[in-house]
């Protein structure tokens, strides 16, 4: 029970934050993006986390799932509510025709396995022009405002749903860590010969969580459709912008843990913003050289993620408690 209890604290401050802000502002629509990419992180972690598979190619099961609830809303007129099902639908079956081929893979040619799918997706994309309007990209039409067309004149609604999808994505995260699958994930990751000897199928399991993950992550490709409501697929299934840096924020924060990605997201999504919004004016790529300092200096001080942070903290409170 004393594990949620720092999960469930940036719960309730992230319930409060978008009170406290603008809610026409600009950090408000940061901070609906920071709980995005923290569930994004979270869907991310559950093969690059528990299956130790560095998959670089979540950008295409992310952009199948903004475009399937964006078309099925253009040319049918269906809701995004249930066009998110769908399309996590087709990024799971996106992700079993990807995973079938390359989970007996490891390290890093699974990593340039995955990759190659996602620039293949973005490829596709941008030449299906009869389908997703190609590289001239969809705009999520205007429907009068109400929770069944997901439609809101301002992003307080949109924040709130975002820090939904987080918990529920990271629920989901617990129950597959802490139940039988989870055990079986961390055999292979320690020795997948010695799973394999026991009786694990190794293969079946990881292409299980694939699946589960890539349905997750194509379900907020909806979210994020519906919050930034124009892309393009030089955006949705651009691998350094999604896949490298749902990966980059489950690793920052802490692989393998639940309130990894979330602190991942916390520091580096907000950060990012504000490099960009101080020293964008300055010299060309100044912002982005600060921000990467900032991640080679957390990563010296913390390599094995800011949860360590919390760790320590533990610790010291203990040997505190202890001493009185």
């Amino acid at each position: 029970m004393k594990r949620w209890i720092p999960i469930a604290v940036i719960v309730l401050a992230a319930a409060a934050v978008p009170l406290l802000l603008n809610p026409t502002g600009y950090w408000i629509r940061v901070f609906t993006f920071t709980l995005l990419f923290a569930a994004m992180a979270q869907a991310w972690n559950l093969i690059g986390g528990l299956a130790n598979q560095l998959s670089l190619g979540h950008a295409a099961f992310f952009g199948i799932g903004a475009y399937t609830s964006t078309i099925l809303l253009l040319k049918f007129g269906i809701s995004p509510w249930l066009g998110m099902f769908a399309g996590g639908a087709l990024g799971g079956v996106a992700a079993l025709i990807i995973a079938i081929p390359t989970m007996r893979l490891q390290g890093h040619y699974f990593a340039l396995a995955t990759l190659a799918f996602g620039e293949v997706a973005r490829v596709i994309a941008n030449v299906w022009t009869s389908l997703t309007g190609g590289p001239v990209g969809l705009s999520v039409p205007f429907v009068p405002p109400g929770f069944a067309a997901y439609s809101f004149k301002q992003l307080l609604p949109h924040a709130y749903i975002a820090l939904i999808a987080l918990i529920i994505v990271t629920a989901i995260f617990e129950v597959i860590r802490r139940g039988a699958m989870g055990y079986r994930l961390r055999a292979i990751r320690e020795n997948a010969a010695a799973a394999e000897v026991i009786g694990i199928d190794t293969t079946k399991v990881k292409l299980q969580t694939a699946v589960i993950s890539g349905v997750l992550i194509a379900m907020l490709g909806t979210l994020y459709a519906q919050v930034a409501v124009f892309f393009d697929p030089d955006t949705v299934f651009n691998a350094m912008s999604i896949s490298i840096r749902v990966a980059l924020i489950a690793i920052i924060g802490g692989v393998g843990t639940a309130i990894g990605p979330i602190l991942g997201a916390l520091f580096i999504v907000p950060v990012e913003e504000l490099m960009n919004d101080l020293f964008s004016a300055g010299a060309a790529g100044l912002s982005q050289l600060i921000f990467g300092v900032i991640l080679i200096v957390v990563i010296l001080w913390r390599p094995r993620g800011l949860v360590t942070v919390i760790e320590a903290l533990r610790t010291w409170l203990r040997g505190k408690g202890a001493q009185s």
